[in-house]
C-alpha cells in the first residue's frame, strides 16, 4: 500500500475509509492522539509513545478499546503493509460514538483510529527561525487532545511569517512549541520548562535530557522568559520526528550559535539512538 487508514479492525488505504458522522471527534474534538515515526519499518520510540496514548486517555476517561500489548503488535503488524520503510505513525482514540450529547456514559467504547503515511524524519542539523506566539490554551497540555485550534492558528501564523514553528508564551514564561517542545543551552546546562498542564510531556524531551546527560552535561527543569530564550547560547526545538533542531532566529532576531560542540555532540547521540532503534 502506498499509506494505510484504520479505524475499529478495517483497513485500506486512507483515501478508502470512511467515519461514521456520530464519532464524537465530529461533534466536540473529543479524543487523544499520539505520533512517532518508522523507519526501515521499524517504528522509533514506540513504548514510550505507546505508555503516554494511554496516559492521555486515562487523564480524560477515555476507554481505549484494546490493551498496550494488543496495539503494540497491531502496529508492527500493519507498518509492513506500507511500501515506504519511512513513515509517520500516528494513532488517536476518540471517546466513542453517539448522539450528540456532551455528556458521555463512563463505560463508552472507544474509537481507534491509526493512519500511516509515507514520510521521514526532519533534518535536526539545520537550523530554523521561529515566532513567539500568545499561549491561549486550555490547561490539558500535558494530554495529547484533538483540541489543538491553537496550535493550527499559531503554526499557520509561522508559516506565514515564512517560520517554521511558533514558540508558546504565557505571559513572560516560555512553554512549549505549536507542534514541539522547546529548550534552551545556557553554560553548558540544558533548560527546559517543568512537567505540569502547561506543556506536553514530550518523548524527544525525555531522550534530550537523557543524553545531553550521557554527554556529560547538566539539565534543568524550570521555568524560564522569553529574555532568557533571547540571550541564551542555543534554543532548541524538539519533537519525535525533529530531534534536536536548532533556532536561527526568534521575530526576526538572531540567536543562538554560541554552544556549537555542546549541539553537535547531542545531536550526534541523538540520531545515533534512533538509526539503532530502527536498524
Amino acid at each position: 500500500m502506498k499509506d494505510l487508514g484504520y479505524y475499529n479492525g478495517k483497513y485500506d488505504e486512507i483515501d478508502k475509509m470512511t467515519i461514521p458522522m456520530t464519532d464524537r471527534v465530529c461533534w466536540f474534538g473529543d479524543g487523544i492522539y499520539d505520533a512517532t515515526y518508522a523507519h526501515n519499518h521499524k517504528i522509533f520510540d514506540l513504548e514510550h509513545h505507546i505508555t503516554r496514548f494511554y496516559n492521555s486517555a486515562k487523564i480524560l476517561e477515555i476507554n481505549i478499546p484494546m490493551e498496550k500489548e494488543e496495539l503494540v503488535s497491531l502496529l508492527k503488524e500493519l507498518v509492513l503493509k506500507v511500501d515506504d520503510g519511512d513513515q509517520f505513525v500516528y494513532l488517536q482514540c476518540t471517546r466513542g460514538t453517539a448522539q450528540r450529547n456532551h455528556i458521555y456514559e463512563a463505560d463508552m467504547k472507544g474509537n481507534l483510529w491509526i493512519t500511516l503515511t509515507p514520510q521521514p524524519v526532519a533534518d535536526t542539523y539545520t537550523p530554523i527561525d521561529v515566532i513567539t506566539y500568545e499561549d491561549k490554551r486550555f490547561l490539558y497540555c500535558n494530554c495529547k487532545t484533538l483540541n489543538l485550534i491553537p496550535s493550527v492558528l499559531a503554526a499557520t501564523a509561522a508559516a506565514r511569517a515564512n517560520c517554521k514553528e511558533a514558540i508558546f508564551h504565557r505571559g513572560d514564561i516560555v512553554t512549549e512549541c505549536a507542534h514541539s517542545n522547546v529548550s534552551i543551552f545556557k553554560d553548558g546546562k540544558v533548560i527546559t520548562h517543568p512537567l505540569d498542564d502547561k506543556i506536553l510531556p514530550g518523548t524527544a524531551r525525555i531522550r534530550l535530557l537523557a543524553f545531553a546527560e550521557k554527554c556529560g552535561y547538566q539539565t534543568e527543569e524550570r521555568e524560564y522568559t522569553l529574555d532568557e530564550l533571547m540571550n541564551a547560547d542555543e534554543v532548541i526545538v524538539h519533537s519525535t520526528g525533529s530531534f534536536c533542531i536548532p533556532v536561527a532566529h526568534v521575530d526576526g532576531k538572531p540567536v543562538g550559535g554560541k554552544a556549537p560542540e555542546m549541539l553537535k555532540t547531542i545531536q550526534d547521540s541523538l540520531v545515533a539512538d534512533y538509526e539503532a532503534q530502527c536498524r
